[in-house]
């Protein structure tokens, strides 16, 4: 009696069939994917019931759209260079295979290798932190300085410690790396990339954000805040941070050169205080825009609760398995841009829950129509 293959059989079964139609060896297609020969082999066989993450099926269909039989060292297209027809088959293949792991992904004792965003297969990964500007940091930060600390020199230092015991956890083979944006170097900007806080601060952030022009959401400076960035769509329409109400105070407001060094000319105003209770986080994942093959993670915010917020969404164990399925379901191909609340209570940032509607305050993907 001959069973039926299992929903993953049937997906790995697929993967080896679009390869060997074309008569190529797993290490030319993982070439021209930018992905180790051990994950294709994985994925195509047929007893293995790991899936492939969905982002990974994106570039599949994008690559079997074309043949390639001819070419000598195949590469991975561009979507905007598909003719109509070739656009046509790769959206249909995308559809095939997306839904194929979908069905597997539902079925008992399927293992998803899409266990988490922040799971690589291939490095180096590199997280860029903005540098605090030098009027705001610790003398620890002074190389002159017996007690020289160089982490002081970071800016968003909560977001990166979250991440970084993150990214290493999940990716424990691979070169995980922070930089400082004047360190970054070619290879560390063509790897798989991770962008954090603003772009007045951190200057990679502020160079790729020209380089995304398909990416609706750009953060932008406004006369009215100083020590923050807001968010803004093509249309006009803005993401703000919301305050309390003016706090009554007895106490005689600090002078303008004070507010100036500690950086709270957002939080007094004409000699009142307010209280910030909500910032708002971007948290974006797209092509890496100097190298396709590999990813672009934005975490950034208003303010640097903001930013905490974005990486927390997937390193929290409160609300990271939640909303890493939240994701694969809404943005099934991988990209993503996604604008969210992120309350503070007691001043402390909490992790935003995707699947709470309220939380969500705008999103978007590639393969939308029109903007969310």
């Amino acid at each position: 009696m001959n069973l039926a293959p299992s929903p993953a059989a049937e997906l790995a079964d697929r993967l080896r069939a679009l390869r060997r139609q074309q008569r190529m060896t797993q290490a030319t297609l993982a070439h021209a994917l930018g992905i180790s020969v051990s994950a294709i082999s994985s994925w195509e066989n047929s007893s293995d019931d790991k899936l492939p993450r969905a982002d990974r099926l994106r570039p599949y269909a994008l690559f079997f759209a074309l043949d390639h039989s001819a070419e000598t060292v195949p590469q991975l297209p561009r979507e905007q260079d598909l003719n109509a027809s070739e656009r046509e088959t790769f959206t249909a293949l995308n559809r095939e295979l997306i839904g194929l792991r979908e069905a597997a992904r539902n079925s008992p004792g399927t293992a998803s290798a899409d266990a988490s965003l922040w799971t690589f297969e291939t490095g180096p990964v590199t997280a860029i932190c903005p540098e605090a500007p030098v009027a705001y940091r610790s003398p620890l930060a002074d190389e002159a300085n017996p007690n020289f600390t160089r982490m002081y020199r970071y800016a968003d230092v909560d977001a990166l410690i979250e991440l970084w015991g993150h990214l290493r956890s999940r990716n424990p083979e691979l070169e995980v790396a922070h930089r400082l944006p004047e360190e970054a170097s070619p290879p560390d900007l063509t790897g798989h990339l991770v962008l954090l806080g603003g772009t007045v601060w951190n200057n990679v952030a502020h160079q790729l954000q020209t380089l995304l022009r398909d990416l609706p959401i750009q953060q932008v400076v406004v006369p009215d805040l100083f020590n923050g960035e807001i968010f803004m769509l093509p249309d006009g329409q803005e993401f703000r941070p919301l305050w309390s109400d003016y706090e009554r105070t007895s106490a005689k407001p600090p002078t303008k050169e004070e507010i100036t060094a500690e950086q709270t000319e957002d939080v007094w105003r004409d000699g009142r205080r307010r209280t910030l209770v909500e910032d708002v986080a971007f948290l974006a994942r797209v092509p890496n825009p100097l190298n396709h093959t590999r990813t672009l993670t934005v975490c950034s915010g208003v303010y640097s609760r903001g930013v905490l917020g974005a990486v927390r969404a997937l390193t929290d164990t409160a609300v990271r398995e939640r909303n890493e399925a939240y994701l694969a379901n809404r943005f099934p191909g991988g990209s993503f841009a996604i604008l969210m609340r992120v309350p503070l209570v007691n001043g402390e940032a909490m992790s935003p829950d995707l699947e709470i509607p309220h939380n969500v305050l705008y999103e978007w993907s590639p393969s939308d129509e029109a903007p969310a």
